[in-house]
């Protein structure tokens, strides 16, 4: 790699620890009877309201409709992720640091299964809140699901609710464009036609 690519995946690299600091991922509800809204904020290792009691609202509500209770400490890949996001983060430095393209092409193709993988997970997740239900609910809607959207906005009854990355997701998806501009430079380098050496006559 030459220096501009090294200079982006480097960049890309240390974007991603903002992951650290800042909510991934953002979910608001908001109805008549919630006119300021709830909300959630999904961060790498917990799940938190984005009000005080915003999570504690929405685990009541929950129940009324026989959907299981949000339990961070329950969930498992708020164990993990902190751990597989230090090593990508990791890794992506030693890639810079060795200006090696194929390494550079292992790095990104671990990024896309990461991130592809973690979409999934949370669609799954969204999935099994929204759909498995307790069968002695006290409001039973025959045919209706509550799972939250992946990405923008849905109704669920008289709640709209909206699902968007917060600052932590925007920076992991800048850091992806940035090492996909990498990846671009390092192969354009290599498929430039070497510079005539040959005097013109």
């Amino acid at each position: 790699m030459r220096r501009p690519a090294r200079i982006f995946t480097l960049v890309a690299a240390l974007l991603m620890s903002v992951a650290f600091v800042f909510p991934l991922w953002r979910i608001s509800l908001i109805a008549p009877q919630y006119p300021e809204g709830l909300g959630m904020l999904i961060r790498i290792n917990n799940i938190v309201g984005i009000k005080e009691n915003d999570l504690n609202s929405i685990n009541g509500l929950n129940h009324y409709i026989g959907m299981a209770r949000i339990e961070p400490d329950g969930i498992p890949e708020l164990r993990f992720m902190p751990a597989i996001l230090g090593t990508l983060i990791v890794v992506g430095l030693l890639v810079a640091a060795s200006g090696k393209r194929a390494a550079l092409v292992v790095w990104a193709v671990m990024l896309v299964g990461v991130f592809t993988g973690g979409l999934y997970d949370f669609w799954r997740w969204g999935y099994e809140y929204g759909h498995n239900l307790a069968d002695d609910a006290i409001i039973k809607i025959p045919g209706m699901s509550y799972q939250p959207p992946l990405i923008g906005p849905k109704q669920l009854l008289n709640f709209r609710a909206t699902s968007w990355p917060d600052i932590g997701g925007w920076a992991l998806v800048i850091a992806a464009g940035l090492v996909a501009y990498a990846l671009l430079l390092s192969f354009k380098h290599t498929a430039a036609p070497p510079r005539s050496t040959v005097p013109p006559s």
